[in-house]
């Protein structure tokens, strides 16, 4: 049972607004070490010198998707473990099933509440204290 603390947090997304939302819920579970990057090539820089234990991305962004965003992190050895739950309002079969074949550990549909994204990352580390 990791303490929600101790949870060192990255999200992906283009949108601001996006990104507040979730720092605000994630602050409301009680983790409080988030960083924020626009898109997955802004996220695979900032494993050059940080770490995370979890990733939270959109699915949809310019330059780098939160698909192949996912590939990358779990091709490289460093990152390979890191958890990453996608954040989506498009939950295709198909996009749901290539995401499943890379590895991704849940899938949040937007919009969320806290609660399920409480759901999403208790899947992933189990129960979570504040």
């Amino acid at each position: 049972m990791p303490a929600a603390s101790a949870i060192r947090v990255l999200i992906v997304d283009d949108q601001i607004s996006i990104r507040t939302l979730l720092r605000n819920s994630l602050a409301q579970l009680g983790v409080f070490q988030v960083s924020e990057r626009r898109n997955g090539k802004e996220a695979l820089d900032f494993f050059s010198e940080n770490q995370a234990h979890l990733i939270i991305s959109d699915f949809n962004m310019p330059e780098m998707n939160g698909l192949d965003l996912l590939k990358n992190i779990r091709a490289t050895p460093k990152t390979a473990k890191v958890a990453f739950i996608i954040l989506t309002g498009e939950a295709s079969k198909d996009l749901v099933q290539e995401a499943i074949k890379y590895g991704v550990n849940n899938l949040l549909a937007k919009p969320y509440t806290v609660g399920k994204l409480k759901t999403a990352i208790e899947a992933v580390f189990g129960a979570i204290t504040v």
